[in-house]
């Protein structure tokens, strides 16, 4: 299975990239395909809402008029069998380069090859997950119609980080190879 990963964290060696390097490793060591990408070291502008993309007979549909990093996006997002969203959460909410990124898929309308999706937050608090957690039920699960694969929290001042890790690797080693 093509995975997708789109890491929100604008720390490259924080506690999300751990949690989503964990994943990774054990959906690679099953057998497959994991593309990790670190939205927050591109260069990714919130939509327009412009419509640019929804113009039927345009010769444009499912194309954004901004052409910034979102446009290398689009094609791993059309391939994969598999959408995972981690995140830091800042403001009971995902991170906001992750936030554009994500509005951005409004151009696709919905990804073509996409099945599943997994969810991977954390923050130095455990009850500030829910906002993350309603737009992914909504957004990714009932209108992309999505398989939920898992929700998966980490709490800085309550978890052991190597234990979380170790159940984010078993996690993607769990994932089933699709026949």
């Amino acid at each position: 299975m093509k995975i997708l990963v789109l890491n929100g964290s604008p720390r490259p060696n924080g506690n999300t990239a751990g949690l989503t390097a964990s994943f990774a490793r054990g959906a690679r060591e099953k057998g497959h395909s994991v593309q990790v990408i670190p939205v927050c070291q591109m260069q990714i502008g919130g939509c327009r809402a412009c419509e640019h993309c929804h113009q039927e007979d345009s010769g444009h549909q499912r194309q954004c008029v901004q052409q910034d990093d979102m446009q290398k996006l689009y094609p791993l997002l059309d391939e994969a069998e598999m959408l995972v969203l981690a995140s830091p959460i800042y403001y009971h909410n995902f991170s906001g380069q992750l936030q554009c990124a994500l509005n951005r898929i409004y151009a696709l309308d919905r990804p073509r090859c996409l099945k599943r999706a997994a969810l991977i937050l954390s923050s130095g608090d455990e009850d500030v997950y829910e906002g993350a957690r309603y737009e992914y039920r909504r957004s990714f699960l009932e209108y992309l119609g999505l398989e939920d694969m898992g929700v998966y929290t980490f709490c800085e001042w309550k978890d052991k980080a190597a234990q979380k890790r170790q159940e984010l690797y078993q996690f993607g080693k769990s994932l089933p190879l699709e026949p």
